[in-house]
């Protein structure tokens, strides 16, 4: 997974911003009020724009509407992409663009706030501009929100020594002094993922943490430091995490901090077509929410689908990217079959 932004730390996204609103692949300055496509895809991420292209592919119209916040936007590189391991998010998302319209397909930098379903089964989105597009279908890869524990200077260090996946960043941080801020069950899985990139690893258990006997147990076995205590902010030295201070005075040195964030999908757009938000857990405990598709993408609402993390809250990068071709071919076969149909029924005498 491609290191993750809170939409609340706007240095980064507005870097983005300004980078794809200069590209060639933009198409914002275009009028596009009340005109209808077959598709518009809602978020320009890897989910998005590989949905795009396999629609455009097929000879679709398509309309990439994407406000330029990318959660990636802190990484400096992404992994887990085979052939593109170590590529700038900024850089995969511009190519994506560029494809897009290679294929003929439109993109405009714009946020979509809320979508309507019309009388003849088609959907009005609205930007937060006052402009308005059509469309047959929607497909939503907005992606989501990382909602990170409150501790001073965690949002400024977010995705460089603050960090969550050990996929996407224990490479870089192996064998480092790694500390796990412990904030519930999905805390102590953490402790022990992380073990594998390091002998060096320590829980400091909240006070929202219960250990019991076979849990600590457990942490012993595996060489695990286990630290009690409230954490009250971070240690900087140099531009680089160096320790934890807790509530009690006591620092902890480390050289990366694991946080668990609550994943919380940007569904405002599906909500006002109806859509309700699952909760997804881990143990007892809340780890965010998401929109319920089918393996294919498509939700409760006909003619709206997901891919992406708004959909799938663990999604990386490559499995977004996937998820979006799936759900651009579905909505394709769809159309098809809904031609077939009409095809038909234009032979059928009167």
């Amino acid at each position: 997974m491609i290191s993750s932004i809170n939409s609340s730390t706007n240095g980064a996204s507005g870097h983005a911003m300004n980078e794809f609103s200069t590209s060639p692949a933009d198409h914002s300055l275009e009028t596009i009020s009340e005109r209808a496509f077959d598709v518009i895809v809602v978020g320009g991420g890897p989910a998005g724009l590989s949905g795009a292209v396999a629609l455009g592919r097929a000879r679709r119209s398509v309309l990439v509407v994407d406000s330029g916040q990318p959660r990636n936007a802190p990484a400096a590189h992404m992994h887990n992409f085979l052939t593109r391991d170590g590529m700038s998010p900024l850089e995969f998302l511009a190519a994506g663009r560029q494809e897009v319209v290679h294929y003929g397909g439109e993109v405009v930098t714009g946020t979509a706030i809320s979508a309507e379903k019309l009388e003849d089964g088609g959907f009005r989105v609205r930007l937060e501009d006052g402009r308005a597009v059509r469309a047959r279908n929607l497909l939503v890869t907005t992606g989501l929100v990382d909602e990170l524990p409150d501790v001073p200077g965690l949002r400024e260090r977010w995705g460089r020594d603050v960090l969550h996946c050990p996929y996407c960043h224990g490479w870089e941080v192996r064998d480092q002094a790694i500390g796990i801020l412990g904030t519930g069950a999905i805390s102590l899985h953490h402790a022990h993922l992380w073990r594998q990139w390091s002998d060096r690893v320590t829980l400091i258990a909240g006070p929202g943490m219960d250990l019991g006997s076979e849990a600590r147990a457990e942490l012993k076995a595996r060489g695990i430091t286990l630290v009690e205590g409230d954490v009250t902010s971070l240690e900087v030295l140099d531009d680089a995490l160096t320790g934890v201070v807790l509530g009690d005075g006591r620092t902890v040195p480390i050289e990366a901090l694991v946080v668990a964030p609550k994943f919380q999908s940007r569904s405002n757009l599906l909500i006002s077509l109806g859509l309700e938000l699952t909760e997804q857990r881990f143990g007892e405990q809340v780890i965010g929410s998401y929109i319920a598709a089918d393996p294919m993408g498509a939700t409760a609402e006909p003619g709206v689908w997901v891919a992406g993390n708004v959909t799938n809250l663990m999604a990386q990068v490559v499995v977004a990217t996937a998820s979006g071709l799936t759900a651009g071919a579905a909505i394709n076969a769809g159309f098809i079959a809904e031609e077939v149909r009409a095809a038909v029924a234009s032979l059928v005498p009167a």
